[in-house]
């Protein structure tokens, strides 16, 4: 559903932000700004834990892995300085390597 809304909306935004500032032209929102929206929609929501903009960076980060964008892609889109940051940041673990090695067809 949120796709689809951002596919229709994205044509006719003004400006190159998703989220543009009312106060200033074609400037993206604050950090704080930011940080409310996400806020308010996690509460609505009754969203459990704590969510903010870097847990939907994170979050966007694992789902691209997941779905096979490559590390080093993310990496510089997040960009890190260092590829155990990303590591970090996608959640890979052992057993996402040890399924690599069992999953592996060789022939």
């Amino acid at each position: 559903m949120v796709i689809a809304a951002l596919r229709q909306y994205l044509p006719q935004r003004r400006g190159e932000y998703i989220f543009s500032s009312n106060r200033k032209d074609d400037k993206a929102i604050g950090r704080v700004q930011a940080w409310r929206i996400v806020h308010e929609a996690a509460k609505a929501i009754k969203a459990a834990g704590k969510i903010a903009c870097h847990s939907l960076r994170k979050t966007f980060g694992y789902f691209a892995w997941k779905d096979g964008v490559t590390p080093v892609m993310l990496m510089d889109i997040f960009n890190h300085s260092s590829f155990d940051i990303t590591r970090c940041y996608l959640g890979i673990t052992q057993e996402d390597r040890d399924s690599v090695y069992l999953n592996l067809k060789l022939f």
